[in-house]
């Protein structure tokens, strides 16, 4: 095992252990038994289990904000466009894993100054991008603002409901809500 990547099993254990039971499972010798490996590899990497934290803060966080700002950037849609396409990849593709882990780390956050920070960035990140978006649509600024604010909370609500559609159905009910998320009447 070299060094960054035996630092990047160990991030990625704890990405999997946070999502599964929350910060309190994310203990070394958890994480070495996932891993089948010792303790001391851990040390040899990790200063102690804060800075496994850190680090895994600091891994999603990057993660986080690479993904928003690839999903928005235009690519030849326009922003209305690229809105929908949001939409559709949010609720055609969910991803309980990723869920589980945003949903642990945000309630971690309750109560952790560094992990507030890494979620705090990560919205900041979010509802800028999204804004930019609507701003392009001729939006005014605070009114984009307020609209990226109803965009992630539906991209963030609809994937914690239980929808027991149809496919067929569920893509109807996605493509109304994007019709609604991306009317923008500019004044």
């Amino acid at each position: 095992m070299t060094g960054a990547s035996g630092r990047e099993m160990w991030i990625e254990a704890a990405l999997k252990e946070i999502g599964q039971g929350g910060v309190e499972r994310v203990r070394v010798e958890v994480l070495a038994e996932r891993l089948g490996i010792t303790k001391g590899g851990f040390y040899r990497r990790f200063k102690d289990r804060r800075a496994l934290l850190d680090a895994l803060l600091e891994t999603w966080g990057r993660a986080r904000i690479a993904a928003v700002e690839q999903q928005t950037a235009l690519d030849g849609e326009g922003p209305r466009e690229r809105l929908k396409s949001v939409i559709r990849l949010y609720s055609e593709r969910l991803n309980p894993e990723a869920m589980a882990i945003e949903l642990a780390i945000r309630q971690w956050s309750r109560a952790d100054a560094s992990a507030l920070a890494a979620v705090a960035a990560v919205d900041a990140a979010r509802l800028k991008n999204v804004a930019n978006l609507y701003r392009q649509l001729g939006l005014p600024a605070e009114d984009a603002q307020a609209r990226a604010v109803l965009f992630y909370a539906y991209i963030f609500g609809q994937s914690l409901l239980v929808l027991d559609l149809a496919p067929r159905k569920r893509a109807s009910l996605t493509a109304a809500c994007a019709a609604l998320l991306t009317e923008v009447n500019a004044t």
